[in-house]
């Protein structure tokens, strides 16, 4: 399998749960309903610093090359956490999020690397959301922080799917290891994010 294989299958895969994570109602699910700009960038820097606590641990505990892929994700997520922070008056992290709960969950890097891809296209759906409220919000500045931080995610997804292939080479059970992981880390979202409408009363399912 290619990376580029790896990607397609992975999207294929779960492609329900991204189109709704990719939908406004996933804003609002994590705002709480709250659709204001604080409240955006609030959640915004609250994945932010998670992600990046997530990716330290695992530089940490890797070695190589993929610790240094995870050592370079995790500074890009906390210079991310810092500009997003930066627009707020204060902010608390708050709860981990459940992408990130079962991500540090996984200990080999062959999985860490899948659920790496899972996240970094869970992430693509939310960083669009939040780029197209502030172009709505007529805030163009703010807009154009979260487009920035998108393509940092372009750069994550090449990066992980490169080291994958590098690790699972021809090994089939390898690649298919990582595929369920990454899977794991986008259905994750998805549940949190289903959770979050039910309670407060909200269909999640149809996408707006």
């Amino acid at each position: 399998m290619t990376p580029e294989e790896f990607i397609e299958a992975v999207r294929d895969d779960n492609e329900t749960a991204l189109s709704r994570l990719g939908s406004s109602k996933s804003l609002f699910a994590d705002t709480a309903g709250e659709m204001e700009p604080e409240a955006v960038l609030s959640a915004a820097a609250t994945a932010e610093h998670h992600a990046a606590e997530t990716y330290e641990s695992w530089a940490e505990d890797e070695t190589g090359e993929v610790a240094e892929a995870f050592a370079e994700t995790a500074r890009e997520e906390r210079a991310h956490y810092d500009t997003v922070a930066g627009e707020l008056d204060d902010h608390d992290p708050g709860e981990t999020p459940a992408i990130q709960s079962y991500l540090r969950g996984l200990d080999d890097a062959v999985e860490r690397l899948g659920g790496f891809v899972g996240r970094t296209l869970a992430a693509e759906k939310s960083k669009t959301q939040v780029t197209g409220f502030f172009v709505g919000n007529a805030d163009p500045q703010t807009a154009g922080l979260f487009r920035s931080m998108g393509d940092d995610l372009d750069a994550q997804l090449e990066r992980a799917s490169d080291l994958l292939a590098a690790e699972c080479g021809d090994d089939e059970a390898a690649w298919e290891r990582a595929r369920e992981a990454a899977g794991g880390a986008i259905r994750a979202a998805y549940e949190e994010y289903t959770d979050r409408l039910e309670s407060m009363g909200v269909n999640p399912k149809p996408v707006c």
